[in-house]
């Protein structure tokens, strides 16, 4: 099993920016983020999936498509959450997860099946104010 360590978040004011960082200690073809809001249960936010050609995919929760984008870094064992025009609703503990063993089908349905993911960061915390 994989260990993660998520870095960058913050406080930031509504329509700024926040870019999340995870390392992983090994490689796992499906990573993503999730978040877990005060009172709320813990959601998907984008996984990517690496293939074995080796080209990427990418899985948002529609809330977010379009502001945020998920990105890794293989060679470095890293993933990446880049968030533009944070909205207060987005104000969350974010955990890094991985899931190294699942197929692209799996990897998107671990945004409902979670049980499915093998590692999970202690999170980072994102607090967006309006």
């Amino acid at each position: 099993q994989v260990q993660l360590v998520e870095s960058g978040g913050g406080s930031v004011q509504a329509g700024g920016s926040l870019r999340l960082s995870c390392t992983a200690s090994g490689y796992s073809k499906c990573m993503g983020w999730f978040r877990q809001a005060p009172g709320k249960e813990r959601e998907g936010v984008a996984v990517i999936y690496t293939g074995d050609t080796g080209g990427d995919s990418t899985y948002y929760r529609d809330s977010v498509k379009g502001r945020f984008t998920i990105s890794r870094d293989n060679a470095e064992h890293a993933v990446f959450l880049q968030m533009n025009s944070l909205k207060p609703e987005d104000t969350a503990m974010y955990y890094c997860v991985a899931g190294g063993t699942l197929g692209w089908a799996n990897c998107r349905l671990s945004f409902v099946v979670d049980s499915l993911l093998d590692a999970w960061g202690q999170g980072t915390l994102v607090t967006v104010s309006s």
